[in-house]
């Protein structure tokens, strides 16, 4: 078996990945590369790095690589385009920092793989630009992707160490639109974990406004649109907004500057954090979060003083109009004659019995009116394993 290995070597002058057989090298800039690299050759890799300014007399290169070409296979990402030559496969090992104390995969963690995936999705494309996901023809017009919508649900968690494929594929919304699946299984058994969707738009980056998609970003993104979906939505839930008499309110939340990405806006994953954070500790330790819906309405800025507002819902998913009958005999059990359990009595029979909804309002209150951020509904199920370390 022929293996490969990597090392430094100088390099004072731009160069680029060649196509060499046998066991020669490839010079990367720095990067030495012994062996046959196959995997890479398969890639059709294009790359270049150009020199910059030396520093105490040493020569510099750009550290960022961007292809400029279409790869098929990234062997440093462990990914792979899939679906006919247009999605994408990576495949991750769940890491210590990504679980909680019951040793499973935070909400949190998952969404950071979605957004991670998306990312290395639009590298590999060779559109990708220097800015967060943006392609060349937005970086011509100054545009940038902002989410709009986004839902995630989660049938099991994955834990420590477990070896997951995450595929992602993208496809229209509308005519000025993007949507964006995801899937996440278990690498060894197949079985699907979590599924999400989400919507983008694009938005000015001086302006801060949404944009039209310009025909030369259509031109660039099109040919990867495909009319597959994680979730099919029909009729897309509505999210009422909360008031300030909303049962759980936690104030004065403020951006640190570690909270900031690459478009100078708080990152969207922050948002669930904070949304999670109001959640009553009773949920939180007998429940698990099996469905999450977002709905983003403006961004929010690191000077922003945000509101998180949560309101719980009646026990069980109403469907069609029709509450199961399950759930309409456990608010009966959780009633006490003419009258009916208000306040933490409820919430603890509804956490001993059956599935908890919140509906939750993140805002910026500023006189003489508030600017909401984001709505979200989230669903929670009973923990099938309760296995937490001691805190």
């Amino acid at each position: 078996m022929t293996t490969s290995s990597l090392s430094y070597v100088t390099c004072c002058k731009t160069s680029s990945l060649t196509r060499e057989g046998g066991h020669g090298w490839r010079r990367l800039c720095g990067l030495k590369i012994n062996g046959p690299s196959t995997a890479m050759m398969r890639g059709r890799i294009t790359m270049s790095a150009a020199p910059m300014a030396g520093v105490n007399g040493k020569a510099v290169v750009e550290r960022t690589i961007i292809p400029t070409k279409k790869q098929f296979v990234d062997p440093f990402r462990q990914g792979v385009i899939i679906l006919d030559g247009v999605g994408y496969r990576q495949t991750v090992v769940v890491r210590s920092y990504e679980v909680g104390t019951d040793k499973t995969v935070t909400p949190q963690s998952i969404l950071n793989l979605l957004q991670e995936t998306a990312l290395n999705h639009v590298w590999m494309s060779g559109l990708l630009g220097d800015g967060f996901g943006a392609t060349h023809g937005m970086m011509k017009n100054n545009l940038i992707w902002v989410v709009s919508r986004m839902q995630v649900q989660l049938d099991q968690y994955p834990i420590w160490g477990e070896i997951l494929d995450i595929d992602t594929w993208v496809g229209a919304s509308g005519k000025n639109g993007m949507r964006r699946d995801w899937e996440i299984r278990s690498h060894t058994t197949g079985i699907v974990f979590a599924r999400a969707t989400s919507t983008w738009v694009m938005m000015n980056k001086t302006t801060r406004r949404l944009s039209k998609m310009p025909d030369e970003v259509r031109a660039e993104i099109s040919p990867w649109f495909i009319k597959k979906q994680a979730i099919k939505e029909d009729s897309p839930e509505k999210i009422e907004k909360l008031d300030d008499n909303a049962r759980y309110v936690n104030s004065g939340l403020q951006p640190k500057r570690s909270d900031l990405d690459m478009n100078c806006h708080v990152n969207n994953v922050k948002y669930v954090g904070w949304m999670l954070e109001v959640i009553p500790d009773e949920c939180l330790e007998n429940y698990q979060l099996s469905d999450i819906i977002l709905e983003y309405r403006r961004e929010c800025g690191s000077s922003d003083v945000v509101e998180s507002l949560c309101e719980p819902e009646n026990v069980g998913i109403i469907k069609d109009g029709v509450q199961d009958d399950q759930d309409v005999n456990l608010m009966h059990r959780c009633s006490i004659g003419a009258g009916f359990i208000q306040g933490a009595g409820l919430l603890n029979c509804l956490i001993n019995e059956g599935t908890i909804r919140y509906t939750h309002l993140l805002q910026v209150k500023e006189e003489p009116k508030c600017h909401e951020i984001v709505r979200g509904k989230t669903t929670w199920k009973k923990r099938l394993n309760l296995h937490s370390f001691s805190c």
